[in-house]
């Protein structure tokens, strides 16, 4: 099994971006000030639809919010994760049981093994980057 994490190039980021519709955020805070709800509420405003993952909240940015993933009402193209590096083991391996198409680990969430095998599973693989940022960036324009 490759173990090795292989980074999308910012072409393939751009068109992945112009493809997608539908974003669970895992970790999307309810608070204003944090960095997981300033970008949900960002990708909003793109059009975007999001999906909150969060368990002990009933709604985040007017979307029903869920406790996790395997409990989504909805199918998504991408899971946007919010979440400690410790954590990420669990939630690549709920995606790839759920075989969900994508996952995109925000700037500072760096996990290669875990990057690695959601790779080998078949998923589009962001890792240390910021969605927003590069929204901005590639398609902002």
């Amino acid at each position: 099994m490759n173990t090795i994490y292989t980074p999308p190039g910012l072409d393939e980021i751009r068109q992945f971006l112009l493809d997608i519709h539908t974003i669970a955020i895992v970790g999307l805070s309810p608070k204003a000030k944090r960095p997981s709800h300033q970008v949900a509420s960002s990708l909003q405003g793109f059009g975007y639809r999001i999906i909150p993952v969060r368990p002990a909240v009933d709604q985040v940015l007017g979307e029903r919010a869920y406790a996790r993933l395997d409990q989504l009402a909805h199918d998504v193209d991408l899971v946007n994760v919010f979440r400690a590096p410790e954590h990420v083991d669990a939630i690549v391996e709920d995606c790839i049981a759920l075989r969900l198409p994508a996952i995109w680990l925000q700037d500072g969430v760096i996990n290669t093994a875990a990057a690695a095998r959601a790779q080998q599973a078949g998923m589009f693989v962001v890792m240390d980057r910021c969605i927003y940022r590069d929204y901005i960036q590639l398609l902002d324009r």
